[in-house]
């Protein structure tokens, strides 16, 4: 079965040449010109991947995204314009997992869509860092790449496929340092080029779903100028 890719942009230009591209490397793709009529589309019939516009009539890119992240974990590109840093940075904290500047090459586009898909299929299935089932447990916290479930003191935590591979990079080495670079290559792949910023985002946002289900979580500590690690119990 193709995989299916929802086109989100008000710009018709844009939908058609991408759709072209993608549906020449066998994607299945279904596109949308505004936020509201994407939504609909995507809570009836779920896509593996969504590139979503910022600004778009009738409910915009971070609505969309919102929304869609009450009922999903699918993966997530923005496409911004360079004017829109600010939107950047609110869209990774609203659940974005990557996004790329307006205008864009599509070739990029596509890279980043297949890395998007390929790290989605990994971490369901066993890591080579986790033990026989595909679980790693560290104190209270249970993850499970084989379900792409996340527990923490009995607790849900709904992470999206950056989130998930984020926490993983840091607690499958309890008390190890990691830098921002180790950690995009942990969760973006190599030869992958990502702002530092969009780590700290990502991190910031974890923080928050862990603290939603306790509000005592401090297990991802903050060394400043270095990286993050994961504190052992």
């Amino acid at each position: 079965m193709p995989q299916t890719i929802a086109l989100v942009d008000d710009d018709r230009n844009i939908l058609t040449s991408v759709q072209m591209t993608l549906e020449q490397e066998g994607y299945t793709v279904r596109t949308y010109t505004d936020g509201e009529s994407a939504l609909q589309g995507l809570m009836a019939r779920p896509a593996d991947l969504a590139v979503l516009d910022i600004k778009m009539p009738r409910m915009d890119g971070m609505e969309l995204l919102q929304r869609l992240r009450q009922r999903s974990n699918m993966p997530v590109v923005f496409l911004t314009s360079k004017d829109e840093e600010v939107d950047e940075l609110m869209g990774l904290r609203l659940g974005a997992d990557d996004y790329i500047t307006k205008p864009f090459s599509q070739r990029l586009l596509l890279e980043r869509i297949r890395a998007l898909l390929r790290r989605n299929e990994a971490s369901r299935a066993e890591g080579s860092g986790a033990p026989p089932g595909g679980v790693i447990s560290r104190g209270d916290l249970v993850l499970d790449e084989t379900k792409h479930t996340c527990v923490w003191k009995g607790g849900q935590v709904q992470l999206t496929v950056t989130e998930f591979l984020l926490v993983k990079a840091l607690a499958i080495r309890p008390g190890m340092v990691k830098n921002r670079d180790q950690l995009i290559d942990a969760a973006y792949g190599e030869n992958i080029y990502v702002d530092d910023r969009t780590i700290d985002s990502h991190v910031k946002r974890i923080r928050k779903k862990f603290r939603q289900v306790d509000g005592e979580f401090d297990q991802i500590e903050t060394l400043y100028g270095i990286g993050y690690r994961y504190k052992e119990a």
